[in-house]
């Protein structure tokens, strides 16, 4: 009976763990809770990453972040299965850039200036 339940366990992770590996579509509008937007989507040979500026909201919107609205300000290339690696445009100048999707309908950027310096924000596909 145990030897069963551990096979019948062993298999359902076979089957799940795949659907945690899968690519999830970055494609789309992305929101934080202040409000500031990014429009994703997927660009060059089709793995890397690209992400208009569309709004900046709260302490972010600076006159400097405001010349970046509309602009192509992320470009990352995909570093495995839902992410990518790259720079975003932030305060006048470039920083590096982590690009995750975190769930089908939750993205995170990350962006490290001097490689000490890292912000994370969370958003929402809206």
């Amino acid at each position: 009976m145990m030897k069963s339940l551990l096979a019948a366990t062993a298999l359902v992770a076979c089957l799940v763990a795949p659907a945690f590996a899968q690519d999830l579509d970055p494609n789309g509008t992305w929101v934080d809770r202040w409000g500031t937007s990014f429009t994703f989507q997927l660009c060059g040979d089709g793995t890397q990453l690209c992400g208009v500026l569309n709004d900046i909201q709260g302490d972010s919107r600076t006159e400097e972040n405001l010349a970046f609205v509309g602009q192509e300000v992320v470009q990352g290339t995909q570093v495995g299965p839902n992410k990518w690696e790259g720079n975003i445009a932030l305060n006048g100048g470039n920083a590096k850039a982590i690009v995750e999707i975190t769930g089908p309908d939750t993205l995170k950027i990350t962006g490290c200036q001097a490689a000490i310096f890292c912000s994370s924000i969370d958003y929402q596909r809206s």
